[in-house]
């Protein structure tokens, strides 16, 4: 199994529009980050979490020609605002929660109306239900993890060894029971300060200590975590900040 890092920058990416900082105007290619989405590729098929406002240029950047399914975290924009350029997939199955499928049928309504407006993508969206159970797409097992971003209670999924976990700052000791023995743990990490939603690196660190991966990567980064070169050198040797582009194998 791969896992392809198709964006890691949090909803603004970076470089960060109006800012002249030294991450900004880094000519470090692993400074710039497209909005936060990851391609795991398994036995030949796709699975694509989130598709955020970026994707069009991620798939023209990876060539991903075929999605087998796509796994939805939460409705904010930055994570859901590109299902329109799924259209030249043809059929597109899409799992949610019930709150954020009901969000994207108010927000695409020339989709999902009685009559769709002709040339809308295919969607067909797939529950995912409150008691969490594992599901298969396209063959592969997925098993959903509750999180929590400040008050929105939003979903991670574990396959196999790998487990993504975006846009949180909140955990049960239930939930993370689902996350031993990983391989590789994918997971937020914002900025160097505080943030009401999201774990700043050191919370992430401790974090990756409660877990105990084989190896984590960090993502959903904003300009403020500062030069992916200077961080790198100060982290443990098995924790890494990702980076655009960035393929793992699990």
């Amino acid at each position: 199994m791969k896992l392809r890092f198709l964006g890691t920058g949090t909803s603004t990416g970076v470089p960060h529009l109006t800012c002249n900082c030294e991450v900004c105007t880094s000519i470090d290619p692993k400074d710039a980050r497209l909005r936060s989405s990851a391609l795991i590729t398994k036995d030949g098929k796709n699975i694509l979490i989130d598709c955020g406002p970026d994707f069009r240029q991620q798939a023209l950047l990876y060539k991903i020609n075929h999605i087998d399914g796509l796994l939805i975290t939460h409705e904010h924009y930055d994570h859901v605002s590109g299902i329109d350029e799924l259209r030249p997939y043809g059929e597109a199955d899409i799992y949610g929660e019930e709150r954020v499928l009901g969000a994207l049928r108010h927000n695409m309504p020339y989709v999902f109306n009685a009559q769709p407006y002709p040339g809308a993508p295919d969607i067909r969206l797939h529950e995912i239900t409150k008691d969490l159970p594992a599901f298969n797409v396209a063959g592969i097992e997925v098993l959903p993890i509750r999180l929590t971003h400040f008050r929105l209670p939003i979903l991670g999924y574990r396959i196999g060894g790998l487990a993504y976990l975006t846009d949180f700052n909140q955990i049960t000791d239930e939930e993370c029971e689902k996350l031993k023995d990983l391989e590789v743990l994918v997971m937020d990490a914002l900025r160097q300060q505080s943030h009401h939603a999201h774990f700043k690196l050191t919370e992430a660190l401790e974090f990756v200590e409660r877990v105990k991966p084989k190896k984590a990567y960090f993502m959903h980064m904003s300009h403020d975590m500062g030069l992916h070169a200077q961080v790198q050198a100060t982290l443990p040797e098995n924790v890494f900040l990702a980076y655009d582009g960035l393929e793992i194998e699990i």
